[in-house]
């Protein structure tokens, strides 16, 4: 699965894309994010700090939302508009 990091998420975990294998126990966006969470303290600083959007395929996802066969999702921190 592709993972793809942007803004401020990109600058604390150091990396824009990365591809990765997820075990099979991470089935929701959610279990993604604890997962993440746990490789490392770049993961745990970002997905501690505030919230964190994601879309899966491209399309803006809760966390309760399956990642069963998705192929890519994206991090953004929330957006400001003005």
């Amino acid at each position: 699965m592709r993972l793809v990091y942007f803004a401020s998420l990109r600058e604390r975990i150091g990396k824009s894309a990365e591809e990765v294998e997820v075990p099979e126990s991470a089935r929701s966006l959610a279990d993604l994010i604890a997962w993440l969470s746990q490789r490392d303290e770049a993961y745990a600083a970002t997905f501690s700090q505030t919230i964190v959007r994601a879309a899966i395929d491209r399309k803006h996802a809760r966390p309760e939302a399956s990642i069963v066969g998705a192929r890519e999702i994206a991090f953004f921190p929330p957006m400001t508009g003005g």
